[in-house]
């Protein structure tokens, strides 16, 4: 992968937004923002991406590929990420790119495990043998994933899952091994339940600082997609029906980055 690669990278799968603008390389410029996101998210998205690329002077055309958090999270917050990552993919069309910039969807909990890696490595703690990567998924449940981590990076032990709070020791008995890292936004929530939980923790987010660090590799694997055909993650079976909802995000993404 080049390291004049160029990738925009969004994330709101929490009530934290968070946005980043750079090639994705160690040590290389980059341009990042996090606040409050939730139902800010829809309205305040569009112009922090319109801030970085004037702080950074680069033109959103000039992208190898926009990059969102696809989930799991919050419903709202990942239909907002989703359709604005279309939105200004279509709104880079030209005559060479007459389909606009690639999309490079990347699974949330990733990124958190991604976050949480890079926190520990950046506090000089010794390396973990597994990340597992833990989001609040209200109605008293969490999102789970457990990544091994190796030379190469994260890689996925299991698909992210629902679990019961009361259930997880149970589950990571059966999925990990090693020295684990417990990372995410559980531990005081469900403290009674974690307590049984073997492993070192960490609070943790996914960000776009994460998915920025993390498209690089993704994307000279083949993991973009053509912006028509990116999707959200949905761990949960049922999911209101947002179609109307995320066109017209899509649609004012698109109007934005023409303007």
């Amino acid at each position: 992968m080049p390291s004049a690669s160029r990738f925009l990278a969004i994330e709101t799968s929490t009530d934290t937004l968070s946005v980043a603008l750079g090639s994705g390389a160690a040590d290389a410029p980059a341009w990042h923002h996090a606040g409050p996101g939730g139902a800010m998210a829809s309205t305040t998205l569009l112009p922090l991406v319109r801030q970085l690329l004037d702080a950074s002077g680069w033109a959103l055309n000039s992208l190898d590929a926009v990059v969102f958090g696809r989930g799991p999270g919050s419903f709202t917050g990942l239909r907002t990420a989703c359709a604005v990552a279309q939105g200004l993919a279509y709104g880079a069309q030209d005559a060479t790119r007459p389909g606009g910039l690639p999309v490079l969807p990347v699974d949330t909990l990733l990124a958190l495990a991604e976050e949480a890696r890079h926190a520990h490595e950046q506090a000089g703690e010794p390396a973990p043998d597994t990340v597992v990567a833990l989001l609040d998924a209200r109605m008293s449940e969490l999102y789970v994933a457990p990544y091994a981590l190796g030379p190469a990076g994260l890689s996925p032990l299991a698909p992210p899952r629902l679990c019961a709070p009361k259930d997880l020791a149970a589950h990571l008995e059966e999925t990990v091994t090693g020295r684990s890292l417990l990372a995410g936004n559980v531990f005081e929530t469900y403290a009674a339940d974690m307590a049984p939980v073997v492993g070192q923790r960490r609070p943790a987010l996914p960000t776009a600082t994460a998915l920025l660090r993390l498209a690089p590799p993704l994307f000279a694997q083949g993991a973009a997609v053509a912006a028509r055909d990116a999707l959200p993650l949905y761990v949960r079976d049922k999911v209101a029906q947002t179609t109307d909802e995320r066109e017209r995000l899509r649609m004012a993404a698109q109007a934005a980055a023409h303007g």
